[in-house]
């Protein structure tokens, strides 16, 4: 569902300033390179924000607070508790609601002169192009393979520039992408890296405050952006180091052999799920020597026995677990592999099926044919199952 009340990509307003406002933006007008001209150009401009969570929440509090005139969301979740630690235009009192409305009302409180719209849905190869091309500037604050590149090969056949960044653990990455002249993100990655060597977030963990400086960092390109002042990272990917705080630059040039902004044999929008090698029920495409998944439907409509094996850590089996399972750490798997069943199928689960597609792909090698795991891990179980076990 999307909620809008301005479709024009031009802006939102003719950019003329209230009293009001000029109160409210008085700091900027003192600066050479804003003053009431530049404040005008961004109350003109519009940003579409991909989600609404560790990386949209600084984005979004500060391009309302800076004035920018017309602000997108695109997110289709809800809140939850364990959002809390990092996505911080969210409240406790918000569990529960969609993102969306949540981030809308701390906008709104933020500057009620800023237009926010709303658009309750993924980012699909059926939308992009339509939701992109509504605004003058995309910043991507997605947390997965498929967004990240549909967002810069859409970027890229609209002609328009948008502002990269990714988070996992300790460190960080920015840069903008698509901009004239400048690479694009499969000028850097060509390919994605197979699902299963990846961790998101969830996983991997995330140092609550490091989506904020990343988010930061993100809306000060935006801003300079809409502005036309400055040195852009276009051309430059940024590394954050938050552990050591340090910061380090990595050259990006165009790639002429690139099929997005190269050769430009990229016409048309793909399905990203399938590139990125994930099937739309989060198993993986094309990889037969990986183990079968189970979804979460199918296992809970079995009368068979079978064992249920968590491989998560003991503090997750203490936030959530399914009933029966036996905890056995993925740190501990290869000395305890011996002691499982060889005559049950063995049902693996973790968070979010990653650890567990391997840990079953590992029991396969050691001749317990019989091990699957659970797509999606307990977070789908939660989602699809049984909505009583807490999502963390």
């Amino acid at each position: 569902m999307t909620r809008a009340t301005s479709t024009a990509r031009s802006g939102a307003s003719n950019g003329e300033l209230g009293a009001d406002e000029m109160r409210r933006y008085s700091r900027h007008f003192v600066l050479p390179s804003v003053g009431i001209d530049g404040q005008r150009r961004l109350k003109s401009s519009s940003v579409l924000l991909i989600g609404a969570g560790g990386l949209g929440s600084p984005a979004a509090m500060y391009l309302a607070a800076a004035g920018v005139g017309r602000i997108g969301l695109v997110d289709d979740d809800a809140v939850d508790l364990s959002n809390l630690q990092r996505q911080v235009i969210h409240r406790t009192d918000s569990v529960g609601r969609p993102k969306l409305e949540s981030a809308r009302a701390a906008i709104v409180a933020i500057n009620p002169h800023v237009v926010v719209e709303t658009h309750e849905t993924r980012l699909t190869s059926a939308n992009a192009l339509d939701l992109l091309g509504r605004y003058d500037l995309t910043i991507d604050g997605s947390d997965n393979f498929p967004t990240r590149y549909l967002i810069n090969d859409a970027s890229v056949l609209l002609g328009m520039p948008y502002v990269y960044g990714a988070v996992i653990r300790f460190e960080g990455q920015v840069s903008v992408f698509g901009a004239a002249g400048g690479p694009c993100y499969r000028c850097l990655f060509r390919e994605p890296p197979p699902p299963e060597l990846v961790p998101s977030c969830a996983d991997g963990g995330v140092l609550g405050v490091l989506p904020g400086l990343i988010g930061m960092i993100q809306t000060t390109e935006a801003l300079k952006i809409m502005l036309g002042i400055g040195e852009g990272l276009a051309g430059r990917l940024l590394l954050v180091d938050g552990l050591r705080m340090r910061f380090h630059e990595v050259s990006v040039q165009p790639d002429p052999d690139c099929p997005a902004c190269g050769t430009r044999e990229i016409r048309a929008l793909i399905d990203y799920d399938r590139f990125c090698g994930v099937t739309k029920t989060g198993e993986p495409a094309g990889r037969d020597e990986l183990p079968v998944d189970i979804a979460p439907s199918e296992l809970r409509s079995r009368t068979g026995e079978h064992f249920l094996l968590d491989v998560r850590e003991p503090w997750e089996h203490g936030i959530a677990r399914l009933v029966g399972a036996t905890l056995i750490p993925m740190g501990a798997l290869e000395s305890a592999a011996a002691t499982l069943p060889r005559d049950r199928d063995i049902i693996v689960y973790c968070h979010h099926g990653i650890r567990s597609r391997n840990a079953a792909e590992f029991l396969r090698s050691t001749g317990l044919a019989r091990a699957r795991s659970l797509a999606g891990g307990i977070d789908r179980w939660s989602r699809e199952i049984d909505a009583s076990i807490p999502r963390y």
